[in-house]
């Protein structure tokens, strides 16, 4: 078996925590999800490696053999469990492992919680062509059809039965193990809606309304959501399907965002630059005071820490990044210009452009 660097697939350290491989594998997981990119095959085999190497650096047992071993770590898992690691049945010791492929979702620890989503915006009995491509088609009963043909054989199995036969329920977003009812959900189409809000509704989070099958749902935005936020209300689309906001975040006059960091231009007098003084600067949490150093020139950058937008989902805050803007009085009278002109032949200022050849 070819050796394969979890780590590096996912672009953590091997020293890396628990919460840092997850965090990796979710980031990775939406840029290569293969709904994301419909048809882009590159992306679909680093989804796969993606979803490969969480399942192993997510599951404490695991990762320790795969750390201790290598490549050889699931050969030797097979011969401690004394049957195939990815086939035991509910009452076996062997774990179980859900398919992996451009069908499933945001993977966690083995026998269960696996989450499986697809997404379509026509017919709701339709399904990704991951289903058809793994499965031959879900809706239908999957049969063998000869060779070359392009199916597996199942034995007439739905898509149902097989997560059946593996101990997999659920619906169409949480796989959480037998005794609930998979085959209406699975069914199901998933759709979207569009949610806009300011810089300031993101900073403090928000609600919003969205009409769904004649009823009116009442969506929360966390703090720190960007464009490009997806939230899932699981089972709350048409028949059954999940219901994704995607959030669209409109542009600010005063801040320009990155992520979590802010970035604002910071317009100064020349009294302000030249002499330094204390000024207020506005941020989404209100104003601070900031000290502006004498001499500051236009382009100097001040690092606010903590002024930024709140981590999406987690603790803390960017920051703001503020560019200083030195503007010169205009409209002298003949009194300022001759007092200007005082000034500056007292003042040496070497050629700014003598360098240039």
């Amino acid at each position: 078996m070819d050796y394969k660097d979890y780590y590096a697939v996912l672009g953590v350290p091997r020293t890396a925590p628990q919460g840092e491989i997850k965090k990796a594998f979710r980031k990775l997981a939406r840029t290569h999800h293969p709904d994301a990119k419909p048809g882009d095959e590159a992306a679909e085999r680093r989804f796969k490696e993606v979803n490969e190497a969480n399942a192993v650096l997510s599951d404490k047992d695991k990762r320790a053999l795969y750390d201790r071993l290598g490549s050889d770590w699931e050969a030797h898992a097979r011969a401690e469990a004394k049957t195939p690691w990815a086939s035991g049945s509910g009452s076996t010791a062997g774990r179980r492992r859900a398919p992996t492929g451009g069908f499933a979702g945001y993977g966690g620890s083995s026998g269960g919680n696996v989450r499986y989503e697809f997404h379509s915006t026509g017919d709701p009995e339709e399904f990704s062509e991951f289903f058809n491509a793994y499965f031959g088609g879900a809706s239908e009963p999957l049969t063998d059809q000869g060779p070359g043909r392009g199916r597996r054989n199942t034995g007439g199995q739905t898509f149902e039965d097989i997560l059946a036969g593996m101990g997999l329920h659920g619906d169409a977003g949480q796989v959480r193990g037998p005794g609930t009812a998979a085959g209406t959900a699975l069914r199901a189409a998933s759709v979207e809606a569009t949610a806009e809000i300011t810089l300031d509704e993101a900073y403090h989070g928000t609600t919003r309304l969205v009409e769904v099958d004649g009823k009116r749902l009442e969506v929360m935005i966390p703090p720190g959501a960007d464009t490009g936020t997806r939230i899932r209300l699981s089972g709350k689309g048409p028949g059954g399907g999940h219901l994704f906001v995607v959030v669209r975040q409109t542009p600010d006059p005063t801040f320009s965002r990155r992520g979590e960091n802010l970035e604002r231009e910071l317009p100064l007098t020349l009294d302000e630059a030249l002499l330094g003084a204390d000024v207020k600067v506005r941020t989404p949490k209100g104003r601070v005071l900031l000290k502006i150093p004498a001499g500051t020139q236009t382009g100097r950058t001040f690092r606010l820490t903590g002024q930024g937008m709140p981590r999406f989902q987690t603790t803390g805050h960017g920051d703001l990044f503020a560019k200083a803007h030195v503007l010169l009085p205009i409209d002298l009278s003949d009194e300022a210009r001759a007092a200007a002109r005082t000034f500056l032949d007292h003042v040496h200022q070497p050629d700014p452009r003598a360098r240039e050849s």
